[in-house]
């Protein structure tokens, strides 16, 4: 078990560093941002943050599951091996 959990938290370590800096929007955002850092405005930076912010969160939530899941599946086999005895 500790094998699995060292090979998920490795695996997902490796997913979350990014290899160059993510710069995903859709083709709308993408058009205006562009427009706007021509005239001179900051507001593109702040749209690819916001891009970013919202990606992150579904991964936290799923990994916040996760850890919820792990410690009642711990706690499980921890009262099953004390009944035992």
């Amino acid at each position: 078990m500790k094998k699995a959990l060292l090979l998920f938290s490795l695996v997902f370590a490796l997913a979350m560093t990014p290899e160059s800096p993510a710069m995903a929007q859709c083709s709308m955002c993408t058009i205006n941002a562009e427009q706007g850092t021509q005239n001179g405005n900051t507001q593109g930076k702040g749209l690819n943050d916001g891009v970013l912010y919202l990606l992150a969160l579904p991964y936290l939530m799923i990994a916040g599951v996760g850890i919820i899941w792990y410690r009642s599946y711990k706690k499980k086999l921890d009262s099953q091996s004390v009944s035992r005895l």
